[in-house]
């Protein structure tokens, strides 16, 4: 037989057998098959029949797990799906190594494409981030709302300890990264993560690092664990190196759905400082800002979280009539969300004709959320989104929360 007789082989079908990966209570995992791809989908079972569809994207190391507590959050207003992006979670790699951004966004558009539950309630962190904006930009059709937890988009200015992140995708540093840490433990690498993506590591439960341990060890027995890893990293600081129409910024200004932006204020990854660009950026957005937030606000304060897109529904006629789209969080008092909380909201004004800080408000006292559209007006400096805390209970339950 010649070459060009030679029958194709998906990555998936020779990877090795390695445990399986956990499904919380209320979740399913299944197994996707699309031309050069196969993606693993985790999903909750919809409380009620005709709840509008919701699609979750993870950041770079981490995976669906990243949104469960967050999705739980959301029962009864969405009826939610989260992908392992190719490479990652329990997603076997591209069948075209394809890790850059674009490829990340062509796998979620052809999964809904293929599912078709769009237009969907699209949801991206960090990497995810980054992945949903293309998304939004070039497929409107897809896309109902759209929520940003700490986007990787562009920043001229990259933090000190983001670094190490980039250079991961230099072609070589991934395989001394992986020679000078030969010897370090599961333990010593998510702890490490926990510091670097956490505004406070101690809110992760023993059981919550217990599972995240477990899971990296997984991963580290995938052979493509680090070359998903530096191709994905060398995929972003590709693309904030685009420009003209295919750049990140120059995309997020074409987004017509509308946006929740989530920035945290102890971020070490994804600059504070650009919550404020992204709100001028994006048409209809409105910013939650948590100051003791980390990189992954919908792990750590999932119930403000949930509240602001409760809220973002409420804007968009989709919070739904009953107890469960103003009661989820209230039956144990949890939350305080809902169509009154977004009527608080517009009831004050904060200097430019929008609403002031009412609404999204957690256990501990939530962050503000201000709104921020075309007709707003807003200079360059509004000082927006400012918070008095941070929400939300902040017991993850899956720590491989990537960056």
């Amino acid at each position: 037989m010649s070459s060009t007789e030679l029958p194709s082989v998906s990555a998936a079908s020779v990877l090795p057998k390695v445990a399986p990966v956990r499904v919380g209570e209320g979740e399913r995992l299944r197994s996707v098959g699309l031309p050069g791809i196969t993606l693993t989908v985790r999903s909750r079972e919809a409380v009620r029949e005709g709840l509008p569809p919701a699609l979750y994207v993870h950041g770079l190391g981490g995976s669906s797990q990243n949104w469960s507590q967050l999705m739980a959050e959301l029962d009864g207003q969405v009826d939610s799906e989260a992908l392992d992006l190719p490479g990652f979670g329990d997603s076997p790699p591209p069948d075209d190594g394809d890790y850059s951004v674009t490829g990340h966004a062509r796998a979620v558009i052809r999964y809904l494409d293929a599912a078709e539950r769009g237009p969907v309630h699209l949801f991206g962190n960090s990497l995810g981030g980054a992945v949903t904006t293309r998304v939004a930009a070039v497929r409107p059709d897809l896309v109902r709302t759209l929520t940003l937890v700490s986007p990787a988009l562009p920043e001229i200015r990259v933090q000190r300890s983001a670094m190490p992140t980039a250079l991961l995708g230099v072609p070589g540093i991934a395989a001394l990264f992986t020679r000078i840490s030969r010897d370090w433990t599961a333990e010593q690498r998510v702890r490490g993560v926990l510091g670097l993506c956490y505004g406070d590591p101690g809110q992760v439960t023993p059981e919550a690092f217990r599972y995240a341990v477990e899971e990296l060890e997984r991963r580290l027995q995938l052979p493509y664990f680090w070359d998903a890893m530096a191709r994905s990293s060398r995929g972003i600081v590709n693309a904030y190196t685009l420009g003209g129409q295919h750049g990140l910024w120059r995309q997020a200004e074409r987004v017509l759905a509308p946006t929740l932006l989530v920035y945290g204020g102890r971020d070490q990854l994804v600059g504070y400082r650009m919550a404020q660009r992204a709100a001028r950026t994006f048409r209809d957005s409105r910013l939650l800002s948590l100051p003791d937030a980390g990189h992954v606000a919908m792990m750590e304060y999932p119930e403000t979280v949930a509240a602001a897109f409760r809220e973002l529904l409420a804007d968009v006629g989709e919070l739904g009539a009953g107890a469960d789209s103003a009661g989820h969080g209230a039956e144990d008092g949890r939350a305080d969300s809902g169509a009154g909380a977004v009527r608080g909201r517009r009831a004050e004004t904060d200097g430019f004709g929008r609403g002031g800080a009412g609404g999204a408000r957690g256990s501990r006292g939530g962050g503000s959320v201000s709104t921020v559209s075309d007709a707003d007006g807003v200079g360059a400096d509004s000082g927006f989104g400012s918070a008095s805390g941070a929400g939300g209970d902040g017991k993850a339950d899956d720590t491989n929360a990537g960056s």
